[in-house]
């Protein structure tokens, strides 16, 4: 049975990622790309669909036992979990060496005090579960696992045997004794991979991760959470394109026994561009630099066409499929991989480019004029379609509205491609696009905003909230102490918090309807939102709260500092695709806003 959500551990090589439970069971892991079929889907299913456990021995009728410690090796993402034995104490080191080959997954076990019996039970399953592959042995250290077009390849100078389609080596390990795993996948059709070189990569890897750590130019109170959540975008960074990846995971619920399951193994123009941001102002210009390159090549010549995402390289078509072999997280179904909303109109999505490549373009990020002919080009899209309904942010599955947050980053695409032009970068209608501007503007207050209660609303002529709102200062459409902002705010805090003060998105049901989303079941908070709420409130002034709820939310992390895109505030528990990229951004952003307002204790 899976660990809960946030029992996992993330390791990855930005190439693709494995989540590591507590009892050292690896029940995740896709090969050799983020979006690839999983090798290891015990996550979504049993064990029968694939794991990969290092601890120590126990018996055939007792649970693995959890390891009683676990960190990351400095700032790294190197996972080192120990446990204590009658017998002994005795430490796992997981880790994805940054390839330029194989991608492997490495676990070494080393011999702390005592002498501690341990085993590795590697069960190897193709296509999420569904194809048990060919297993073999090569010679005395190499086994390999081939089916159809793929093959791993493990590699141990421990002892192994097959048992029951289950790959096990049973040893013992006194202080100071070092036995190492490795599992490379590789094409079945090429040559073996290279053996491994355990200890020679773990020192890389260290390496990699403390030299690109160093570049982080936040030196404020929350300088842990903040590197922890800069780590966690990296590892989300598929290395080969510059894409990034929403999470590594796929239908892990938003609702536990629910239908709100998706598949987040792919580069959502949105989450991506509030990712570029964090990354430029945290001293990460390479990887903003990657994700202009990746954005252009994805877009071409098409931004009519704009897809609110991408795969990682830049594939358009991501058709959902369900896994129906698969019995989903704690039976959450159903399991999908693909996701049909990617060719949803979301419009905001021209904003959040917009501002992304803004803030490359005053960050001094070196010019590249086909990115500025980009923005002129998103611009005169919206002249024309701006004012249309669309699914908005949430991607709702029910009919097309028009959604305040989507007209707000229309405008902020028509802004923000005025200052370009009008700081000698590009050439445009400036005239004709101020006018749009204000039109956008007009239109927005005068629909979008409920004079009675003082706020504005999901969408025009509605009544519902939506935590989206709370953007509206964030992207400067309106002022901060506007009094339209304040009560948004203020409303928002007092229709959408749970009990225990964070946010969630909109209302899924209301009096008339069952599913306002076009979805059934309910959600829990989403973290994003209750990070945006901590940034609103500081720059209304109200900084202690603002620090208050901040804090509350950085402990909601697991003990490693991950996550999820929700929180479940009656079973106090995490929910979601994990680790969520849409999460450790604003946590990163609030962060900075913080401390820049000194509002933080101590």
């Amino acid at each position: 049975m899976a660990g809960r959500i946030e029992d996992y551990a993330l390791i990855g090589d930005m190439q693709t990622a494995a989540l590591v439970c507590r009892d050292g069971t690896a029940d995740w892991l896709c090969l050799p790309r983020f979006d690839s079929h999983a090798v290891f889907a015990g996550l979504l299913g049993t064990e029968e669909h694939g794991f990969w456990r290092v601890g120590p021995a126990h018996g055939a009728d007792e649970a693995p036992p959890a390891a009683d410690r676990r960190r990351y090796r400095g700032d790294s993402l190197i996972l080192e979990s120990e446990w204590d034995t009658p017998r002994g104490t005795v430490r796992v080191t997981d880790f994805m060496p940054p390839r330029d080959g194989a991608p492997q997954l490495i676990r070494i076990v080393e011999g702390v005090t005592g002498r501690v019996q341990m085993r590795s039970t590697l069960r190897m399953r193709f296509s999420y579960g569904r194809i048990t592959p060919w297993v073999h042995k090569v010679d005395d250290t190499r086994t390999v696992a081939v089916a159809g077009p793929d093959s791993v390849w493990f590699d141990t100078e421990a002892e192994t045997y097959g048992k029951n389609l289950t790959t096990y080596s049973d040893f013992t390990v006194s202080p100071g004794e070092r036995v190492a795993f490795t599992i490379s996948w590789q094409p079945s059709h090429r040559e073996p991979p290279a053996l491994p070189e355990p200890e020679a990569s773990l020192e890389a890897t260290e390496d990699f991760w403390r030299e690109w750590v160093e570049h982080c130019t936040y030196h404020g109170p929350y300088r842990e959470a903040v590197v922890r959540s800069l780590i966690t975008l990296k590892a989300l960074t598929y290395a080969p394109t510059g894409g990034i990846v929403a999470a590594p995971t796929t239908s892990l619920p938003e609702t536990l026994g629910g239908e709100r399951n998706w598949d987040y193994r792919y580069t959502w123009l949105r989450d991506a561009a509030i990712t570029l941001s964090s990354l430029l102002r945290t001293g990460y210009r390479e990887e903003a630099r990657a994700w202009r390159e990746w954005l252009l090549r994805a877009v071409a010549g098409d931004p009519e066409n704009l897809q609110i995402m991408y795969g990682i390289a830049g594939e358009r078509e991501l058709g959902e499929t369900e896994l129906d072999w698969l019995p989903g997280y704690e039976n959450s179904t159903p399991v999908r991989a693909g996701n049909g909303a990617a060719h949803q109109l979301q419009l905001d999505v021209y904003g959040e480019v917009t501002e992304a490549l803004h803030l490359a373009h005053m960050t001094g990020l070196a010019r590249n004029d086909y990115a500025s002919l980009l923005q002129l080009k998103l611009i005169r899209y919206l002249e024309t379609h701006w004012d249309q309904p669309d699914e908005g942010i949430w991607e709702v599955r029910g009919p097309r509205r028009h959604f305040v947050h989507s007209k707000v980053m229309a405008w902020v695409a028509v802004d923000r491609t005025i200052k370009l032009i009008e700081s000698g970068d590009a050439d445009g209608p400036l005239d004709k696009w101020r006018q749009l501007r204000d039109d956008i503007h007009r239109d927005v207050c005068e629909k979008g905003y409920d004079k009675e209660r003082n706020t504005f609303t999901q969408s025009y002529g509605s009544q519902e909230l939506d935590a989206s709102l709370l953007l509206i200062p964030q992207m400067g459409f309106l002022p901060p102490d506007d009094k339209r902002v304040i009560g948004t705010i203020e409303a928002i805090q007092r229709e959408l918090s749970t009990p225990d003060g964070f946010i969630l998105r909109y209302p899924t049901t209301s009096d008339d309807t069952d599913n306002l989303d076009g979805l059934l079941g309910e959600e829990g908070a989403f973290l994003a939102c209750s990070f945006w709420m901590a940034d609103d409130l500081a720059m209304i002034g109200r900084v202690d709260e603002a620090r208050k709820l901040f804090e509350k939310l950085l402990a909601l992390r697991n003990d490693l500092g991950l996550l999820a895109e929700e929180w479940d505030p009656h079973l106090q528990r995490q929910v979601g695709n994990f680790p969520q990229a849409f999460s450790h951004v604003p946590l990163i952003d609030t962060a900075l806003r913080l401390t820049a307002s000194g509002a933080y204790g101590g």
